[in-house]
């Protein structure tokens, strides 16, 4: 692991493997391998440089499932029940699947448009091939709601226009990739290279380590309550998923720093506090639209203090101080959903294993 940054390659296509093959180059060495500008050539997997992206590719194909395994009978008596859920909760519920609805595509345009082509170590796009994968896995399972609940598909689906919350927080995300996708962007200079960092947190430790949280906050609140059970038992296994692409993400940005420490000025990381600030705020924003008057065990406050937990641990998992000074998770029962090696199905008798790739410190 090397701390002095890496130059970039004489031709920026040589960088995303789109380049001709040079024919008169040597064989790759490990030393010669980078996460940014470095030469991608056809990703030539082995020698492994970063054996922790390929643990997360390994841990990621442990952890599969599709959401048409998990049954939904009881989830659409409940729906379909006059008096099976308050008016608040079916709120809370289809704001909560309006935003995740289009927010995992988001997820994955960033990942396929601008991560991919830019972050040049092979294994760990090895692991991106795979999280894109499981963001399609995501989206499936909220069109699978959507047609077992008989929801308003345009309602659902056009949330993200429709719910001034939910508009701001994508609108904001997207101000971090437009450029990066832009097929003339090249990472190579300080400016670049900071961009390319600038979108891995806006997309990594914000949009999936904090935006997420509240949405599952608030589904695995309903279904401690036995409510919905079949869609708690769904987003139980999205957040297996996205406790793996945070650690992901945020082992890259550190080894990127580690790797070009001259990118993590006090200004560019002065900017990253800002941006986690702001996040924090629009969350803040989702929560309280999502539940103007709370439901049983939660409520908009309670969502908020989350927040706070929650900025501050991504702050210090990236370097930075913590922002809000929050010591205390007001919802430690959400790390026990992740500590749970197995997971039963409600309605069949087998047993499905998941392994989460050991200890991972998500909260």
């Amino acid at each position: 692991m090397t701390t002095e940054s890496v130059s970039p390659p004489a031709d920026p296509a040589d960088s995303t493997g789109l380049g001709e093959i040079q024919r008169d180059a040597g064989r790759v060495d490990v030393a010669d391998k980078a996460m940014i500008n470095s030469r991608a050539d056809v990703n030539q997997l082995l020698p492994l440089k970063y054996t922790w992206a390929w643990d997360k590719y390994l841990a990621g194909c442990n952890n599969h499932w599709m959401p048409t395994e998990v049954a939904m009978q009881a989830d659409i008596a409940l729906w379909k029940s006059r008096d099976g859920l308050t008016e608040d909760e079916r709120l809370m519920l289809k704001r909560n699947l309006g935003f995740f609805a289009t927010a995992e595509s988001l997820v994955a345009n960033n990942i396929v448009l601008a991560v991919y082509r830019h972050l040049t170590n092979p294994e760990c796009r090895q692991y991106l091939l795979r999280q894109a994968f499981e963001e399609a896995v995501h989206t499936h399972t909220f069109q699978y709601i959507c047609e077992s609940l008989g929801l308003d598909e345009g309602e659902l689906f056009n949330m993200y226009r429709e719910i001034p919350s939910i508009t701001e927080k994508d609108a904001w995300a997207l101000r971090y990739t437009q450029n990066l996708e832009d097929p003339d962007f090249q990472t190579g200079t300080q400016e670049a290279d900071q961009a390319f960092l600038r979108d891995l947190v806006a997309f990594y430790v914000i949009f999936e380590g904090m935006w997420f949280y509240t949405g599952f906050a608030q589904i695995l609140s309903l279904g401690r309550r036995n409510k919905m059970i079949g869609i708690a038992e769904q987003y139980q296994y999205i957040l297996r998923d996205e406790s793996i692409h945070l650690n992901f993400g945020i082992d890259v940005i550190n080894q990127i720093k580690i790797e070009n420490p001259h990118l993590w000025t006090a200004e560019f990381q002065a900017e990253i506090r800002t941006m986690l600030t702001e996040a924090c705020a629009l969350e803040i924003a989702y929560g309280r639209e999502t539940m103007p008057r709370g439901i049983l065990g939660l409520n908009a406050e309670l969502c908020e203090q989350y927040m706070h937990f929650i900025t501050d641990r991504r702050a210090e998992q990236i370097g930075l101080a913590p922002i809000f000074g929050a010591a205390e998770n007001p919802f430690p029962w959400m790390s026990e959903m992740m500590d749970l090696t197995k997971e039963k199905n409600f309605f069949e008798t087998r047993v499905i294993e998941y392994q989460t790739g050991g200890g991972l410190d998500w909260d």
